[in-house]
């Protein structure tokens, strides 16, 4: 467990198609249910410190404690995901952690510079992506080489994430492998 934060609770995968890619998560690896929000709203976007929209949906599961969210772009504007489709087909892009407090979290480490894009939900979920690959590191004065992995997604906790990740986490346990897809009621 990281001294800043907690344990990575999520591998965030970038895909072409969510529904496709959570079929083969669900028939060849047995994770599902996943839970879809299809275009998700944001209240806030930005990307490279700029604003932005970004027209996204992401479909969650869990495979025990780790969730797996596959997260595919709908438009063409840079981000993240667009960033990572031009360098690479699907796969993971990020890992997930929980933070008590976004901003003392980014503060503490000083890592605002690192933040490539970040945001919140209109449900006040807030997030910042931060690229740390290449970042070096060093002991007793020996530099090394930074790490071109994942970036890391700081996301705030909240009592309304918690109980829905508990909610997604419980279904998995119970599940069946019947309706390994759950799309939102439609609003009447």
């Amino acid at each position: 467990m990281s001294r800043a934060f907690g344990p990575i609770i999520q591998n965030g995968y970038v895909v072409r198609d969510w529904r496709r890619a959570a079929e083969w998560w669900s028939e060849v690896m047995g994770v599902g249910p996943f839970f879809v929000l299809e275009h998700l709203e944001f209240a806030a976007c930005h990307y490279r410190g700029v604003a932005t929209r970004i027209d996204m949906s992401v479909a969650i599961a869990y495979s025990g404690e780790l969730q797996i969210e596959l997260v595919q772009q709908h438009c063409d504007t840079p981000s993240i995901y667009t960033d990572f489709l031009g360098k690479a087909p699907e796969g993971l892009q990020h890992v997930g952690v929980l933070v008590n407090n976004l901003q003392s979290t980014l503060e503490t480490l000083n890592w605002q510079r690192y933040v490539v894009q970040g945001g919140e939900t209109v449900t006040g979920q807030r997030f910042a992506y931060c690229d740390l690959r290449g970042v070096a590191v060093g002991a007793a004065g020996v530099a090394y080489a930074g790490h071109e992995g994942a970036m890391i997604e700081l996301i705030e906790t909240s009592p309304a994430a918690s109980s829905a990740f508990e909610y997604m986490k419980k279904t998995a346990r119970e599940w069946t492998g019947e309706r390994p897809i759950r799309l939102p009621k439609p609003k009447s």
